[in-house]
């Protein structure tokens, strides 16, 4: 390969943005009747193969001055070919961007924010800007010296609720190797299809990436060990289809962890369709909020602990399968509100009793998460 001289990126035409190098070689011998993104590795060798097939993609690539856009081209000897190297979604990533944050506590150390559902945490293929990261880059200057800018667990998109972040990196350590030791309590509201039992359980099943579906978690026995605590908190028909409020506590923190164990019961939530959730009661994402988190403090050990109402596109639903209940939950027990043994419409309980039919006794069940 003989190498051409760099090109400054404002001196191409063929180059996007600034930051953007051009490199340039003939095609040897050696390299001749080579598909076009195997050569480029050897002109380009930092990037990775399907990086420079993105760059091909793009017209990024040129051959004897012609733009390029198929990667298995095979090239001949004496052929001239330039490569423009721009930057990566990910290097862009990385950047401020000033948003409005709902912040319920901060200090030199933590910040707690209630994340609004379809907010992403950090970038990712499809979502490099408007994430969480881009926002908390903005709004204090110590996150870009902190991995992830601070960031140590994370909630699904369309999940709504309370997060704490790190804005020091020893509290970055020290929320970390809390939450990897299970110190860290969070619970969820949820509303699930179906009639949930009555009873509180637990769920107590390992979850590892779905061998059919690569976007999709599940139950599987090679995956990590997963528990969830289940509390049903109401149980309703609302539009004809039958609801449950549940409580979720989480003692282990898998991708999709509540979603994929309740989906594994036959009750999935209501709108996660990657679950096998459908829509009803006017809720279009999956209805799960991070209602409640409790820690300590990582650098002063102070008991902290920290509640979101629920998300207002989900509190209409949830008012109708458990109204009350969550005005009604203490800071450190669950009482749920009277709800009968059968579930039912909800005005089914304001009927007179029929005659030879005495109304449902209803009887309150305190509990501990």
């Amino acid at each position: 390969m003989d190498a051409l001289p760099l090109v400054p990126a404002e001196e191409d035409a063929e180059v996007v943005g600034e930051d953007a190098e051009t490199r340039g070689a003939f095609v040897d011998a050696a390299g001749h009747g080579q598909r076009l993104d195997k050569w480029l590795v050897s002109l380009a060798p930092e990037f990775s193969r399907s990086y420079l097939q993105t760059l091909i993609e793009h017209g990024h690539v040129r051959v004897n001055t012609q733009p390029q856009t198929t990667a298995s081209r095979k090239l001949q000897a004496g052929q001239e070919v330039r490569l423009t190297l721009v930057p990566t979604p990910q290097s862009r990533a990385f950047v401020a961007q000033a948003m409005s944050l709902r912040v319920l506590h901060e200090d030199d150390h933590i910040l707690v924010v209630d994340k609004p559902a379809g907010l992403v945490v950090h970038p990712a293929p499809g979502n490099w800007s408007g994430t969480l990261l881009n926002g908390l880059l903005a709004h204090h200057a110590q996150a870009a010296s902190l991995p992830r800018a601070g960031i140590v667990h994370r909630l699904d998109k369309d999940t709504s609720g309370l997060m704490v972040v790190a804005k020091s990196l020893p509290a970055m350590t020290a929320l970390t190797r809390a939450i990897a030791d299970r110190a860290v309590s969070r619970q969820y509201l949820a509303l699930a299809h179906g009639e949930v039992s009555e009873k509180p359980f637990s769920v107590d099943k390992p979850i590892g990436r779905d061998p059919v579906s690569r976007v999709r978690m599940a139950v599987i026995a090679s995956g990590k060990p997963a528990r969830t605590d289940v509390q049903r908190l109401g149980c309703a028909v609302v539009e004809g289809v039958k609801l449950s409020a549940l409580l979720c506590t989480l003692h282990t923190g898998r991708t999709h962890q509540i979603r994929v164990h309740l989906a594994s019961l036959a009750h999935p939530l209501v709108a996660d369709t990657l679950y096998g959730g459908a829509n009803a009661a006017g809720i279009a994402r999956q209805a799960l909020h991070a209602f409640r988190l409790s820690l300590e403090h990582p650098i002063t050990g102070e008991p902290l602990s920290f509640r979101a109402p629920i998300a207002e596109d989900l509190r209409a639903a949830w008012t109708r399968v458990a109204p009350g209940v969550e005005q009604d939950l203490p800071s450190d027990t669950i009482a749920a509100t009277a709800v009968s043994a059968r579930c039912g419409r909800r005005d089914e309980s304001q009927e007179a009793p029929q005659a030879g039919r005495p109304k449902a006794r209803q009887a309150s069940r305190p509990g501990r998460p």
